[in-house]
């Protein structure tokens, strides 16, 4: 049992490492390094700070700061409680001789415990169209509405779940891909991959009545928000999940995916659920279950066996689409040209 729950967590291994950012000149006068007593640099750990003073300058103090928030050192020790996870910044300032200098070292936060591992039961299964390349997949209000991508055959949906049927429906111009979706304010955001662009929708009509352009994020992959609608999370393929302004659209902050062990770069469509990300890990069979502030990966839903459910065929592709039904308090997965959907609840491997 050990070794399959370690196959599954392997699923999301991948390692990151820090940078020194301290200007050359005050390099040359003082640095930091940081280490941890348990090897591991993780939430909650004890952090030792080796501070060189290399000129043998007259100290008068010195202040320290973790992504530009103070923090309390004693004998040069803190415990690490960070607001996120990921690469994090800390800053010494130094006072000395009448003269002030900063110098600084990038350290990566690991999550404090490795992923648990959950698995699915499947509740009922519905027909689902196969040829739909399924990148988004949300309930409003108990409808299912989806996004579909590959140039030339990108669309927007409105499905009955129930039976498969596509109620609404409206094609991408061909030179976009679409991809992930989610509604606010009876509005429908819906994002294509490389263009750099994404498109708004009226609801009820499907009229494009807006679109935005990308900033930091490169691609465009999944789309969720926070229940109250003050938050649009994004995910582009890096290890970054973005933080967007649901006005503007602007990437105003992110987030870290980190397991206990490393940094992960592989989320793809994303589901909020109760301060969680639920997130398809692009090309494998399973989802991770993120911590919205930190960025922890909490999480991992093995759905391995799904894929083997469906009609096999030359265009059958991977698992993606993850929705939740806040009215039947289960979830809904596909995955790209399969022709079926699955509702299924989730529960922790023994």
């Amino acid at each position: 049992m050990y070794f399959c729950k370690f196959l599954i967590i392997s699923f999301l291994i991948a390692s990151a490492s820090g940078c020194n950012s301290e200007k050359s000149s005050e390099k040359k006068l003082f640095s930091l390094k940081v280490t941890a007593e348990s090897g591991k640099i993780q939430q909650g750990s004890t952090l030792k700070i080796d501070f060189q003073n290399k000129k043998n300058k007259e100290i008068d103090s010195v202040s320290y700061q973790l992504n530009k928030k103070r923090i309390d050192v004693n004998n040069n020790t803190f415990k690490l409680n960070a607001d996120k996870l990921g690469i994090l910044t800390l800053e010494a300032t130094v006072f000395y001789e009448g003269e002030k200098a900063t110098v600084s070292q990038n350290i990566t936060a690991l999550a404090s415990e490795a992923p648990k591992v959950y698995t699915y039961e499947i509740i009922n299964t519905y027909p689902h169209d196969m040829k739909a390349y399924t990148q988004g997949l949300e309930f409003h209000n108990d409808t299912l509405y989806e996004s579909t991508g590959r140039k030339g055959i990108s669309s927007l949906r409105k499905v009955d779940y129930k039976t498969g049927d596509v109620l609404k429906k409206i094609d991408l111009d061909d030179t976009y891909f679409g991809e992930g979706i989610t509604i606010i304010n009876n509005k429908i955001y819906m994002l294509t991959w490389q263009a750099g662009t994404g498109f708004i929708y009226d609801l009820n009509t499907f009229e494009k009545i807006d679109s935005f352009k990308y900033n930091k994020s490169k691609e465009g992959w999944g789309l969720t928000h926070t229940n109250d609608g003050k938050k649009i999370f994004k995910s582009d393929g890096s290890d970054k999940i973005w933080i967007l302004n649901p006005e503007t659209l602007v990437e105003e902050d992110f987030i870290e995916t980190v397991t206990n062990t490393s940094v992960f770069n592989k989320a793809n469509e994303l589901e909020y659920v109760d301060g969680k990300i639920y997130a398809n890990v692009y090309l494998k069979d399973s989802a991770m279950i993120i911590d919205a502030k930190t960025g922890a990966i909490i999480g991992v839903i093995d759905f391995r066996g799904l894929k083997d459910k469906v009609k096999q065929h030359a265009d059958l592709d991977v698992l993606n689409g993850i929705a939740y039904n806040p009215k039947t308090e289960t979830f809904f997965v596909t995955g790209k040209n399969w022709d079926k959907m699955f509702e299924v609840t989730i529960k922790e491997k023994k």
